[in-house]
């Protein structure tokens, strides 16, 4: 508050002050108070001041008597509180032991029991005993029904037990009571499950809710779409469903991916690689790419020829070379394929890349190399070191291409100046 309202406030004070002073001097009231025989004679403002007195005498002494037990709850609630937090932090950090104990400590004080019960279920379920973490569950049920409801789900569905948790989050989604946490993990349970229009449906309040960023929101509604998409039983389906997405979700480049997948499953291979071009046009993506080549259809020469013309502005994208050497196995051109392929695996090796290679290398005639490639496909999926092919003169140069780019001025870029990287 500035001082000029200070200084407006004390003056009226001292205003009233002095007001009821003189409304109080001119006549101060006439107290009687007669209890057998006893007669005790007062002015009003006197007895108003020992009623005050005697109220602040009672309240000190009120207190006075209760600080014992009012030391013993404050300290019960200064312990819960930091085992609360030495859990919580346990838990963070790994040691779900020492937070499991710790928090079982914290559920003990009410007023904290609900949180500490949900952390030590979690805590409980990471040290691998999900039923001790429902059982926990059940307690927190009593403070937090909705949270320990979206938590529950959540176990079942890491033990895989999807139908569980399908059918607990269900009644409260058709009547609107999940909390946003509980309309994702529907989500994520529902597209396990196979249920993509259930999955669907937990999206708009999800995104009523606020809950998710933007870049989390677009990320969950590309997978569900997704996978709408892939599950559409026909054509018709397929079309209509296409048809009502809006805008931005037909711009994602993994529903745009799944689409054309499945619309070149059912013949519609023009309608498919239009979108797919279509997207590419606006921004270059590897996921875009590798369904690109793989579209079902007949048109490959035409498929194969734009791919090439990708190949000046994009000669060391392994996903494009092995979208490249795909079409050409399709095309039984099992020499541009070798060629392709040995470049994809030289640059980024990934098991469609060696798969692809395997079937070039089976085309040839050379059933020995495509053995080696196909088990290098397998070992690259489980994530174990590949083995070189070996015996084979390299077909091509696999070092990386340098592209020259140029700013808008029209100057090179050089790369460590502040230029972009080749690709």
């Amino acid at each position: 508050m500035r001082p000029w309202r200070w200084l407006l406030l004390l003056f009226a004070v001292a205003a009233l002050a002095a007001f009821g002073w003189h409304w109080v001097a001119t006549d101060p009231g006439y107290v009687l108070v007669r209890f057998r025989g006893v007669r005790i004679e007062s002015t009003l403002v006197a007895a108003l001041a020992l009623i005050l007195v005697g109220w602040a005498a009672l309240t000190v002494l009120w207190r006075a008597l209760r600080w014992p037990f009012g030391a013993l709850s404050r300290r019960h609630r200064r312990l819960s509180r930091k085992r609360l937090s030495e859990g919580l932090l346990a838990l963070a950090e790994g040691r779900y032991g020492e937070a499991d104990r710790a928090l079982a400590r914290a559920a003990r004080y009410a007023p904290l029991r609900a949180t500490a019960l949900l952390a030590a279920a979690e805590a409980a379920h990471q040290r691998g005993e999900p039923e001790r973490a429902l059982e926990t569950l059940d307690d927190a049920t009593q403070d937090a029904p909705h949270a320990a409801r979206v938590l529950r789900a959540r176990i079942l569905r890491r033990q895989g037990r999807v139908d569980d948790a399908l059918a607990l989050l269900v009644p409260e989604a058709e009547t609107g009571k999940l909390p946003p946490a509980g309309w994702r993990e529907l989500a994520e349970v529902a597209l396990l499950a196979g249920r993509t229009e259930r999955a669907r449906s937990a999206l708009e309040p999800l995104r009523q809710s606020g809950a998710l960023g933007a870049p989390g929101y677009a990320e969950l509604e590309a997978r569900v779409l997704a996978a709408a998409i892939a599950a559409a039983p026909d054509a018709a389906a397929l079309n209509a469903l296409w048809a009502g997405l809006g805008r931005a979700q037909r711009q994602a480049p993994t529903v745009i991916a799944a689409y054309a997948r499945a619309a070149s499953r059912r013949g519609a291979t023009l309608a498919a690689m239009d979108e797919v071009e279509g997207a590419l046009r606006r921004a270059w993506d590897p996921l875009l790419v590798a369904a690109y080549g793989e579209i079902a259809g007949d048109d490959l020469d035409a498929r194969l020829k734009r791919a090439e013309s990708w190949l000046a502005a994009h000669p060391n994208d392994a996903v494009l070379l092995t979208a490249l050497g795909r079409i050409c196995v399709r095309l039984k051109l099992w020499g541009k394929a070798h060629d392709f392929l040995d470049r994809a695996v030289a640059l980024e090796p990934s098991a469609t890349a060696w798969e692809a290679l395997g079937d070039a290398c089976a085309g040839q005639g050379d059933h020995a190399a495509a053995a080696r490639c196909y088990r290098n496909a397998m070992r690259l999926a489980r994530h174990e070191p590949t083995e070189p092919l070996g015996g084979r003169p390299a077909r091509m140069d696999t070092r990386p291409i340098a592209v020259e780019e140029r700013d808008e001025h029209g100057v090179p870029r050089l790369p460590g100046a502040g230029g972009k990287p080749a690709r």
